[in-house]
């Protein structure tokens, strides 16, 4: 018999499609995925391959350029938020063509969060287009949506990588993917303590550095390091007034992820500490914006790469027959 995989898919926005990839090798080693859990963008990847439907949606999206997802994006200035997205979530529903949770081939857990109870909800029967949209719901971002009487919105505001709701599928092992891994300047251990007073211009812009690797465009990092210290070498700096507004396109979605995925980040890694996983999928925070899904065909190989990854430490090189890949040693044995 196959070895049996539980599939925990994290949340993340666009770095989601690197869920394709993490399916896409457990398949090509002859793993069998016995059940899926996923909040947001894994939720619906993993509602896609529980349906038998992934492969159509992944012909989809990896013909998507920036154009097509900007005509795709359904602004919504005045609503609950910024993007309804229902022209992606109306092909998306074309694709499942009416699937129910209850009748998939595969379990399948959609986890999305109960604004008015403050607890999680877990799907687990009712049509997938519905429970997909409830998770996938970013707060500030994407509209959230009512599903018999309970506001609902990202599942990731409570539980991003949702190991515990496939505690009882019967499987050999479980793999979960999280796409909020973390570097080693995030979650120090303490916090900052520091004064409200101005800093001198050079502590300031040091900070600053620090700060937004990796979270703000390189534009726009350059223009404030211009502005205050990086200018013509004929115009002086300007110097640091007691705090500097935000920054300038930085709109309410942006802010809403920014504040959901350090939120989520250290919720993840609280949640995965009590409960790991026997495999752990990892991909970097800062592999793409939560809205950039006009990449996901390198993001389906990054998440090919950090899975093959994942299973080679675990497992050694090997197909479940035992051959070697890559020439590696050999299996190794699993550890949780």
């Amino acid at each position: 018999m196959p070895t049996r995989v539980a599939l925990v898919l994290g949340s993340g926005g666009a770095r989601g499609y690197a869920h394709i990839g993490a399916i896409q090798v457990l398949k090509e080693r002859g793993y069998e995925i016995a059940g899926i859990s996923g909040t947001s963008m894994g939720a619906l990847v993993g509602g896609l391959e529980a349906s038998g439907k992934l492969d159509a949606y992944t012909d989809w999206v990896t013909g998507l350029g920036p154009r097509d997802v900007l005509r795709l994006m359904d602004a919504s200035p005045f609503g609950a938020g910024a993007i309804k997205l229902e022209r992606v979530l109306g092909r998306m529903s074309e694709i499942l063509d009416g699937a129910r949770i209850e009748e998939l081939p595969i379990p399948f857990t959609a986890i999305a969060t109960d604004l008015g109870a403050r607890r999680e909800v877990w799907f687990t029967s009712g049509p997938v287009d519905v429970a997909i949209r409830a998770s996938v719901a970013i707060p500030g971002a994407i509209t959230p949506i009512m599903v018999n009487g309970r506001l609902l919105v990202d599942g990731a505001v409570l539980n991003p990588v949702p190991v515990d709701a496939v505690a009882g599928v019967e499987a050999d092992f479980t793999l979960a993917v999280s796409l909020s891994g973390w570097t080693p300047r995030d979650f120090n251990a303490s916090p900052a303590k520091t004064s409200s007073e101005a800093s001198p211009p050079a502590e300031w812009l040091e900070h600053f550095r620090r700060s937004t690797a990796g979270i703000f465009t390189n534009d726009w990092v350059a223009g404030v390091l211009a502005r205050f210290g990086g200018g013509r070498a004929d115009e002086p700096p300007e110097p640091p007034r007691p705090y500097e507004p935000a920054p300038a396109g930085l709109g309410i979605p942006e802010v809403a992820n920014l504040a959901i995925e350090t939120m989520g980040g250290l919720i993840t890694r609280y949640r995965l500490a009590a409960l790991p996983p026997d495999v752990l999928v990892t991909i970097p925070n800062d592999a793409a914006k939560s809205l950039e899904f006009h990449r996901a065909a390198e993001l389906i190989e990054l998440g090919r790469a950090k899975t093959e990854e994942a299973l080679d430490a675990a497992f050694g090189a090997t197909d479940l027959a035992g051959n070697e890949l890559d020439g590696a040693e050999g299996p190794r044995e699993l550890t949780s």
